[in-house]
């Protein structure tokens, strides 16, 4: 009787003990759960649209990345800025539309500040002058000022501040007006005889003269007909947030030099 109550005992004992050591294993996946670190947030990474054929501010290289003085700039504004980004060729005839509907966060493009483009959308600070550039065949005498192109057939590139200033020069429905995508195609028209001239921002023009001297096209300046332009980085109208950052990281890189090296490397010395 004694033994039968020893091993009773004992085997109520051993289950009091089974049934605690259940329990703390039980609780452990518990604890472990309320202890685990949250899972982190992602950074958020700002989309540029840059249309790629207008070097030397945005191109692309043999690897198809978009590069150029544009993208250099914006790059370094966003490591000062603490931002990230990522450049997406778009083309120019869709490029506003993009950024409205929210397809683009930024866009770095050479894009010139205007009252009428400051409707629809919030620009950065000005980073880069430009003024408009006259391109004519070498040997041609008659065309010294902008003035000089009233009789003439100029290209342009569609919906550029060189497409308005000719506008105004020959008519909004003058035929004497040929527009393309880009200003590289415009230039080749005048190459192929099919205009008297092209219009087009300083920078890229000489960049595409310089580039192809086997074509024979030479340059006119006319500083009393063409105001100086300012290009900027627009975002969508009203993300103020955003566009402090990018104000912020451009104030920075002029302030430290980053800016004037970047600047060096594609126009040599101001």
């Amino acid at each position: 009787m004694k033994q039968t109550r020893r091993t009773l005992l004992a085997g109520m004992l051993l289950s009091a003990f089974a049934m605690v050591g259940c329990g703390q294993k039980a609780d452990t996946p518990a604890k472990s759960a309320a202890s685990a670190p949250a899972p982190a947030t992602m950074e958020k990474v700002y989309t540029v649209g840059s249309d790629a054929s207008y070097a030397p501010f945005e191109f692309q290289n043999e690897k198809n990345e978009v590069v150029g003085f544009d993208v250099e700039v914006l790059s370094a504004a966003a490591a000062k800025g603490g931002f990230k980004l990522k450049f997406v060729n778009t083309p120019w005839e869709g490029i506003f539309a993009g950024l409205q509907q929210g397809d683009r966060d930024i866009l770095a493009s050479a894009i010139t500040i205007t009252e009428e483009r400051k409707q629809t959308m919030s620009f950065s600070d000005p980073y880069f002058e430009a003024r408009q550039l006259i391109a004519v065949a070498k040997g041609v005498s008659d065309v010294k000022s902008f003035q000089d192109l009233k009789s003439k057939k100029i290209a342009v590139q569609t919906g550029t501040t060189g497409d308005e200033v000719v506008k105004k020069l020959l008519g909004k429905t003058s035929p004497n007006i040929k527009r393309f995508e880009n200003m590289p195609l415009a230039l080749k028209e005048l190459e192929s005889g099919g205009v008297d001239a092209a219009v087009g921002d300083n920078g890229v023009v000489i960049n595409y003269v310089k580039n192809n001297p086997q074509h024979g096209i030479t340059t006119v300046e006319d500083a009393k007909s063409f105001a100086p332009e300012f290009y900027g980085f627009p975002v969508k109208k009203g993300n103020q947030e955003l566009l402090d950052k990018v104000n912020a990281g451009i104030k920075a890189i002029k302030a430290d030099g980053t800016y004037e090296q970047i600047f060096n490397k594609y126009f040599g010395t101001k």
